[in-house]
């Protein structure tokens, strides 16, 4: 696969590179870069790119977008040359990441001494980027088992001491890099049945990293798995440039390793894609079904084309067990396209994987555009794959926010090329997840009823919901984060934190961060708001800042908002706290609450100090305060 074959290729790079860095003002030269960073580039583009967007990136305007990221690089390699491929990667997934890369080789010191630079940045994400030539383990050949047992255990254990730095001194996610293989094998095929031969070390080192870091909290980079395939030696470990620079990822590699280390910087701020959308004829199965019938399409075992797509099939439906919502966008009859997920004996997904399924003759950017209304969700949420090179485009055009990626000819690779584009990199792994798309799919039965009452109140009570609201804790920290990292829309402040940082918050025995799952009779809706309340210089003793407020889409309607302010103003109360102060920080994206805290009996206040223009602040006397009204059973035991 090309690098980065996952994007399209641009008709003239090179000439559109230098009519944008004739553009005077930085924030349009950075809205153009950005716009060219959606498209194939190499290291020369990349560094061209880097410099058009430098000025503009110092201060992005608001009205891009960006979520802005302080990256520290801590190495025992050469990885200055990497940097522009980072920040634009950045840019092409919505992040302004400034980037610090300390001293080469100074990771000990930067950790576990004193490192002012790097005090100074502050970093809220640091890759560990150490590769197999750094502090090798030397034993003998012949040394038994126990013996490169301890040795390993003895390095992991390192490893784990200066994770625990970076999160103590800086709140910070850390990103372990695995170690990469830089010399070849000394017994063959043999080699992992030799416990000290390099590379059977190198194994068990890797394999203790993985395993210490999903205790740890610790995000892994693996450049080995992801840049398979990509090139000659794959741009890894090139004995010529270690020996000439010490670089460990060749300059030719460095846009895809930017798109790496980019997407995982993504994931920690919830920057990922959340729902794919698929579309049907000779992209589920092959042929046209309106043509061909039911029977007559290419699906299934007995022939290549047909298990290409039956693969296909099998790669989405994984996807929805994993937690990315399905949807189906087609130009077709929506009886015959129905029916095919119904009668035919190869079909992998199933109608009811698919939480929105229009199929219809109407422009695709508009049934896009519905399907995102359907599921409450943002265009940016949306990765829509088409095998029509003419319907990719115009959704590019018209619907900039919804990624779209290359597909080539043959749709045994479709898999791949969708997986290697990244759009669903994740920082976290939990059991609400896994149970996204069946609660989308339940959300769509809750809405049929919904559609067919006329009684709002008796449809609400007959919902039979519970509120269940605990205190953060370990299990629910993962999802938590996600959460204040992804939602955009009914968000008031709209902060972000990793998830070191929640976990502060969380032990801080005079704030509080509150989880709440909502359930009701057609299922757990999971985790659908996360409340953060703390002290704040800027308020008297006795009250709390509502520093964080956000809620699933999914949820609105149902009177969830009244029962989490009794459930904030209980928890208030039981710890002393007269009044809750609450921020609305206005953002392109979080319109809908703004009303929010003077429609729940806040009452408007002056401005409190160091705030971003526009933010507004209301108040909630915790004693007296009118009753609530809602049909919500609660749970807070």
């Amino acid at each position: 696969m090309e690098q980065l074959a996952w994007l399209p290729v641009h008709d003239d790079l090179g000439t559109a590179l230098s009519v944008a860095r004739r553009i005077p003002d930085p924030g349009e030269r950075l809205a153009r870069a950005m716009h060219l960073a959606g498209f194939r580039r190499d290291f020369t583009a990349t560094g061209r790119l880097d410099r058009l967007a430098e000025v503009g990136l110092a201060a992005p305007p608001s009205q891009l977008g960006l979520v802005p990221l302080r990256l520290a690089i801590l190495a025992s390699h050469t990885v200055d040359h990497l940097v522009p491929g980072i920040r634009i990667a950045g840019l092409h997934r919505g992040l302004a990441l400034s980037v610090h890369v300390a001293p080469y080789g100074s990771y000990r010191q930067s950790l576990l001494g004193d490192d002012p630079a790097l005090a100074a940045f502050a970093p809220q994400l640091i890759l560990l980027a150490l590769d197999a030539q750094d502090s090798p383990i030397d034993l003998p050949l012949d040394s038994a088992e126990s013996a490169v047992e301890e040795a390993v255990a003895a390095r992991i254990a390192e490893l784990r001491h200066l994770w625990r730095r970076a999160k103590e001194r800086f709140n910070a996610q850390v990103v372990q890099q695995l170690l990469v293989p830089a010399s070849p094998p000394i017994f063959g095929s043999y080699e992992a049945m030799v416990p000290a031969a390099p590379r059977s070390l190198l194994d068990r080192l890797n394999a203790g990293i993985r395993a210490a870091a999903r205790e740890d909290g610790v995000l892994l980079l693996d450049l080995v798995a992801q840049m398979a395939g990509q090139g000659p030696a794959d741009g890894l470990a090139d004995p010529v440039r270690w020996h000439q620079a010490k670089q460990l990822v060749s300059p030719t590699m460095a846009p895809l390793h930017g798109d790496l280390v980019a997407r995982i910087a993504g994931a920690v701020l919830g920057r990922t894609r959340k729902c794919l959308v698929l579309d049907l004829d000779n992209t589920l199965w092959g042929g046209v079904i309106g043509d061909d019938g039911i029977e007559g399409i290419k699906l299934g075992q007995g022939n290549p084309t047909g298990e290409a797509f039956l693969a296909v099939q099998r790669y989405a439906a994984q996807l929805g067990r994993r937690g990315i919502i399905l949807a189906v966008c087609s130009k077709n009859d929506a009886a015959v396209a129905e029916a095919a997920f119904a009668n035919h004996p190869e079909m992998a997904l199933k109608r009811g994987d698919i939480a929105a399924f229009l199929a219809n003759w109407n422009d695709k950017a508009g049934n896009l555009r519905q399907i995102a209304r359907q599921l409450n969700i943002g265009l940016d949420a949306l990765v829509f794959a088409d095998d029509n090179p003419a319907e990719r485009d115009i959704i590019r055009r018209e619907l900039p926010d919804v990624a779209v990626p290359e597909l080539p000819d043959d749709a045994a690779l479709y898999p791949a090329w969708i997986a290697a584009a990244g759009y669903f990199e994740t920082a976290g792994f939990t059991a609400d997840d896994a149970a996204r798309g069946r609660s989308y799919a339940a959300n769509a039965a809750r809405q049929a009823v919904l559609e067919q009452t006329t009684d709002l109140e008796g449809y609400l009570r007959s919902l039979e919901m519970v509120l269940t609201a605990r205190p953060i804790g370990p299990a629910e920290l993962p999802r938590a984060t996600q959460l204040v990292n992804k939602t955009n829309q009914f968000n008031l402040t709209t902060r972000r934190y990793t998830e070191a940082e929640m976990q502060v918050l969380a032990a801080d025995p005079d704030s509080l961060a509150l989880s709440l799952r909502l359930a009701d009779r057609f299922g757990d809706n999971g985790l659908i708001s996360v409340v953060l309340a703390r002290p704040d210089a800027a308020l008297r003793p006795g009250e709390w800042l509502i520093d964080t407020w956000l809620m699933s889409c999914r949820v609105l309607g149902r009177k969830v908002e009244e029962a989490t302010l009794q459930v904030l103003a209980d928890y208030a109360r039981r710890q002393g706290i007269t009044a809750l102060i609450g921020e609305y920080r206005p953002t392109a994206r979080n319109g809908m609450v703004a009303e929010h805290y003077p429609r729940l009996g806040f009452t408007p206040m002056a401005p409190l100090p160091d705030r971003p223009e526009g933010t507004l602040v209301w108040r909630y006397e915790t004693r007296g305060s009118r009753p609530f009204a809602h049909p919500i059973a609660l749970d807070t035991t």
